[in-house]
């Protein structure tokens, strides 16, 4: 039996894909759209409407298939769904020199 691994804090990079980080910002934003039509109750055709999306592309987005949709599209969804998008830089506070991106939700 092989002993339990702790993971890191994206499981893109865990499981060794190409562009973790990249997936795990999409991860995070689909799952803010989700949160979202899921609070306004409003059906997938209506919200793919609202979001210039197909349903099936709007379908396969929530399920994770995010590969052809563009973290830009998906943060212009967010301002579609009425959020604000702030986008902030700053310096890293990491020991190298390459700095990374997250997802925060107010």
């Amino acid at each position: 039996m092989k002993g339990i691994e702790k993971g890191s804090k994206n499981v893109y990079a865990d499981l060794g894909m190409p562009d973790a980080e990249k997936m795990l910002v999409k991860a995070q934003l689909a799952t803010k759209i989700a949160e979202i039509i899921k609070q306004r109750r409003i059906t997938q055709v209506q919200a793919a409407e609202l979001l210039g999306l197909t349903q099936p592309k709007l379908s396969n987005m929530l399920r994770g298939k995010f590969r052809g949709i563009s973290e830009a599209k998906m943060l212009e969804c967010l301002t579609k769904l009425g959020r604000d998008v702030q986008i902030v830089i700053k310096a890293s506070s990491r020991l190298h020199k390459t700095g990374h991106v997250s997802v925060l939700s107010a």
